[in-house]
């Protein structure tokens, strides 16, 4: 969730200063902010953080889309906000490995009938006043 390996350090000790990386911005700042507000140990924020991520599939391309699909079908959801610890490796990843798995299943698709959001969602597309 950092970007950055604190595995190393104490997990009751104080949460250490960290260098900045190339990882996602927003969640690492909000821990960190938190850490600064509130001085907990690792194994707190750890916690903490892990607490309010969400639903989280780990493991090969076949067992996270076993479990996509048993939220698709068994479970009434209608689609996934998809979310990775770090990019462009995360992303790549389960585009390369995962949404292959997907398609196979015929549960993700592997083309678009239209080319705008507005033709997937059947609506019908202005007259550009412009021209």
């Amino acid at each position: 969730m950092l970007g950055f390996d604190v595995s190393g350090f104490d997990p009751d000790g104080l949460f250490p200063a960290i260098p900045v990386t190339n990882a996602s911005k927003t969640a690492p700042e909000k821990v960190i902010e938190d850490a600064r507000a509130h001085n907990p140990t690792i194994r707190q924020l750890a916690a903490k953080a892990g607490s309010y991520a969400g639903l989280a599939f780990v493991g090969t391309p076949a067992s996270i889309a076993d479990e996509m699909e048993i939220w698709l079908e068994e479970r009434g959801s209608d689609g996934f906000v998809v979310m990775f610890p770090y990019l462009s490796e995360g992303l790549n990843d389960f585009v390369d490995i995962v949404v292959p798995e997907l398609q196979r299943r015929g549960i993700s698709r592997k083309e678009y009938e239209g080319t705008t959001l507005r033709h997937l969602f059947g609506l019908p597309q202005p007259e550009n006043r412009f021209f």
